[in-house]
């Protein structure tokens, strides 16, 4: 591997990292019906996803996410490499389908745990490999509608 592009996989493995440590310690310690209040719009809370972004296509099986999530890896890798302009994004992008795909393997879902609300309106719990995976989108979207004049 080139070494200019060390930073940016390495980037995607703290991404995975932490990822995978935040659900580790969420399974272990906190209980389906349990819900941590962090703030008053913010729970900790336990979830198991079997869906894919906020539960969609449940129906589609859990190879079906394996079988995707593994052509976005590669893809993305491939990207880094090749648009040197995206590769932060691009990076934030594989960390997070790393993530949500170990999960998959491991454990047939994808465990959420991070609850944002406003009364009684919840938005779908999420992680941080979809915390990252919206990241690294909105970065690409901000590139792509404000270009730079340098590229």
């Amino acid at each position: 591997m080139r070494k200019s592009l060390i930073p940016f996989f390495a980037l995607a493995l703290v991404v995975l990292a932490f990822d995978q440590i935040t659900k580790y310690y969420i399974k272990a310690h906190i209980g389906p019906s349990d819900v941590i209040p962090v703030t008053s719009f913010f729970n900790i809370v336990y979830a198991e996803n079997t869906g894919s972004a906020f539960g969609m296509f449940k129906s589609f099986g859990s190879l079906f996410f394996v079988i995707v999530s593994t052509s976005a890896v590669i893809a993305l890798s491939i990207m880094i490499m090749k648009d040197a302009g995206n590769r932060i994004s691009y990076s934030l992008l594989l960390g997070g389908a790393a993530g949500n795909l170990l999960d998959r393997f491991l454990r047939g879902y994808v465990i959420d745990f991070l609850d944002v609300f406003a009364g009684t309106h919840h938005w779908p719990a999420f992680n941080v490999a979809d915390s990252a995976l919206s990241l690294g989108i909105i970065l690409l979207l901000y590139k792509a509608i404000f270009p730079s004049h340098h590229d």
